[in-house]
Parts: structure tokens; sequence; C-alpha cells
């Protein structure tokens, strides 16, 4: 548990907490390592636990009756999910799917309402952490009503960009089917726009590793 414990230091649910109940919180935590593309929520399913990220990556993500997909969100080390589930104790509201290899501390819903009550400030992370997701929601349902699929597109790219020697890049190894479930799109329109921005020189792809050599143009 000594690795969890390690982990969960750098979760920000969990910031402040003495480090007492970071140790009862690991020690009641259960670590599980989860193959590349394995479901770990599935939408409507009665389970009750909570899920924090040690390593490796996982998409939130909504089928409709048809079986089309729509990313909400990629998580990686450090972040949290299904804490949803723990405080209103309805169904799961979306799936969660690994991938790449990824190792998780899974912590049941007794564990984590004894935290909550021993620990305000931590019930106050949850809802500024609840609070970001709402932002990020308001955020993604304003895009998907105001911009164009090009807007959809630069915007997410710069959003999931991080600065790296002085460079944008998008670590995520997304294919062009990852990012038109994101955005709302065609894979043939995303691939366009992608292809478009490559030979303007805006972007360099190698390895599905998005390199963003210069400022977007604001319109395609």
């Amino acid at each position: 548990m000594g690795n969890t414990l390690m982990n969960l230091n750098a979760v920000p649910l969990f910031a402040g907490l003495p480090a007492s109940d970071l140790q009862a919180i690991s020690d009641l935590a259960v670590t599980r390592q989860f193959r590349k593309n394995t479901l770990v929520i599935c939408e409507g399913d009665h389970s009750d636990s909570l899920y924090i990220i040690l390593d490796g990556k996982v998409k939130v993500f909504l089928n409709d009756e048809d079986g089309r997909e729509v990313t909400l969100n990629l998580q990686g080390a450090g972040e949290y999910f299904g804490e949803l589930a723990l405080l209103d104790e309805a169904p799961r509201s979306a799936s969660v799917m690994t991938v790449e290899e990824t190792r998780l501390a899974v912590i049941g819903k007794p564990a984590f309402d004894d935290c909550m009550e021993k620990n305000p400030k931590m019930a106050l992370q949850v809802t500024r952490g609840l609070a970001r997701r709402l932002r990020e929601l308001t955020e993604n349902v304003r895009s998907l009503a105001l911009m164009d699929v090009y807007g959809r597109v630069a915007r997410t790219l710069l959003d999931l960009a991080e600065e790296r020697d002085g460079v944008l890049v998008v670590t995520q190894r997304l294919t062009q089917r990852d990012i038109a479930s994101m955005v709302g799109a065609s894979r043939e329109m995303v691939s366009r726009i992608l292809r478009d921005l490559t030979r303007g020189g805006y972007i360099t792809t190698r390895n599905k590793i998005i390199t963003i050599n210069e400022r977007l143009p604001a319109a395609w």
C-alpha cells in the first residue's frame, strides 16, 4: 500500500488531509490493474465506489441507442471518477474505459463516507471538483451550440495540449475517431480539418502525438 499512499498525496481530492487520514484511506483502498480498452464503469450500473487513477488513462463517454459514442473527458494519473454515485446513490451517469494499461485505487462508499464525515475539507474539495466539471460541461455545451466543427476541433486540441519545451503537444495518442467522438462530428470531417492544418504547417502528427507548431487560425 506504500505506493498507493504516495499517489494519494498527489490527488487534489485529498489535498491537505493529515498523514494519518491518508494512511487510513490507503489501507482501505484496493489497488486494481486494468488492461487497455477495459470497461471499468458502465452507464446505468448500480455501483458505489470511487476510483482514483494511480497510473494510466481513461475516457469517460456516453453511448446512444444507435451505438454512437460521445467522449466527455479524458483523465490521467491524479484524477478520479465515480464520486457522483457515492453522493446521490443513483445509477452511473456515464461509462468509463481505459485507453491504456491503468492502475486504479478503488475506495468503497463506507470508507468514503467515513472520510467525508471526519474531514470537512475533503467535502469542500469534492464540491469544488463537481463545480469544475459542471463548468467544463457548460463549455462543452456552448462549443456544440455555437462553434462549427473546426472551432470544436481547434478548442479540443488546445484544451488537451501541454507545454513541452516551449511547444504545445497533445500527448494522448488520439485517433481521428477519438477526436470525432469528442467534438460530435464525423471522422471524415475531422480528417479533412487535421489534414488542412498539417498542410498549413499549423500542426505535426507523429505516432498519433500532435504538436501545435503555431497559433491555430480563427476559422477554417
